[in-house]
């Protein structure tokens, strides 16, 4: 029968065999690591499909347990929830949460289980209405619970902790503001950190953010695979804090480059017979008028910085050249090395294979890209 309040029942439940991540026509956006993860319905936030099934698997590393956040649960009702179902269950132990629909939900946001393996069956059979299913989770190594679309409510200027699953990037919900100036307290928590560059979406991880007096206007800016909205006034905002700024104020820094170098460069001649370089010195984003760009038809280029000595890296800030030209690099790869000679191919938060980072859609803007984890490294390409 239908089972409310989030606790256990035992019995057994139907759930093999298991899959490796996730299977079934029902499943929406996933993304399951082995420490956070977040999944969804299909089409949510919108009405989800007829006849659809999902089961996913949740594997956390042994000896730790799984926490599980509800961000939203929207299944229409039915009569011991037998049109449209949540169902979790620890395949090992036959301990069984659920199952939810309609007003049978679980009672609070966050779920604490007693085990490293969670299966997540959703199901639907007819019906006219619901989102659906939005869920993160985390591992008891992070006891403070998992932030989602809400924010705690902390006094202003109290810094105060939440950790992000990985996979808040895709998840419904917008974000006003940039990294520098924060955002506004109506955005969605995860996702802005991930727009701020504090965490990678592929990894999740935690956050360190303050509550602060809010502002007139929040520009919009595109950061790490994200644009945010311009937003007008608000009462708050929130501004996200590296580590690494609460022991060097110094870690946002703009990097001196001391010597710039390139694969090649366009020279230039108009229909007057006008030259122009567009030599590899052009390439600082402050320069005015044109930038650096390859010699026409060049393949595999590539632009070289030097930044004297062996420094922290901790993302790059790209821009087109619009003058006269509507140029601009839409996505790259970045290396670096210590001595000049010695190359190695930047790979991320995962680590298993060369990083693709978006790059400009226009000439005009100015594009944010997060280093997680940093480079050191005196030379960049």
């Amino acid at each position: 029968g239908s089972h409310q309040g989030g606790k256990p029942r035992q019995g057994t439940a139907s759930l093999s065999p298991l899959p490796d991540v996730s299977a079934g026509n029902g499943c929406g956006h996933t993304l399951l690591t082995p420490h956070s993860g977040t999944l969804s319905s299909k089409n949510y936030p919108g009405t989800y499909p007829n006849h659809t099934m999902c089961c996913w698997r949740l594997q956390a590393p042994l000896g730790t347990s799984l926490l599980l956040a509800f961000g939203d649960v929207d299944l229409e009702p039915s009569e011991h929830c037998a049109h449209s179902s949540l169902l979790l269950a620890d395949p090992q132990t036959g301990t069984a949460y659920g199952p939810y629909c309609g007003n049978s939900v679980p009672s609070a946001p966050l779920l604490v289980t007693n085990s490293s393996t969670v299966t997540v069956l959703f199901n639907s059979s007819s019906h006219r209405s619901g989102r659906g299913l939005l869920l993160s989770y985390a591992t008891s190594q992070h006891p403070e619970g998992v932030g989602m679309a809400r924010s705690p409510d902390p006094p202003l200027t109290m810094c105060f902790s939440v950790y992000c699953p990985a996979g808040c990037k895709d998840i419904h919900g917008d974000i006003w503001g940039n990294p520098s100036q924060g955002y506004r307290d109506t955005s969605v928590l995860c996702k802005a950190a991930v727009h701020a560059g504090v965490i990678a979406d592929e990894l999740g991880g935690q956050v360190t953010l303050s509550r602060e007096k809010g502002i007139t206007l929040y520009e919009s800016a595109v950061a790490n695979g994200l644009r945010s909205k311009r937003g007008s006034l608000s009462e708050k905002r929130l501004v996200f804090h590296k580590v690494c700024c609460l022991l060097s104020p110094a870690c946002d820094d703009v990097l001196e480059v001391v010597a710039f170098n390139a694969s090649s460069w366009w020279h230039e001649v108009n229909a007057l017979g006008q030259d122009r370089a567009w030599v590899a010195e052009r390439a600082a984003l402050s320069t005015t008028g044109h930038s650096w760009a390859a010699e026409p038809g060049a393949k595999a280029a590539w632009l070289e910085l030097d930044l004297g000595t062996r420094r922290n890296v901790t993302g790059i800030i790209t821009k087109g050249s619009s003058e006269q030209h509507n140029y601009y690099v839409t996505s790259y790869h970045v290396s670096s090395s210590r001595d000049g000679k010695n190359w190695r191919p930047y790979r991320g938060s995962s680590g298993q294979e060369d990083k693709v980072f978006e790059g400009n859609a226009d000439s005009q803007g100015e594009v944010s890209n997060a280093f997680i984890p940093p480079m050191v490294a005196r030379y960049i390409r």
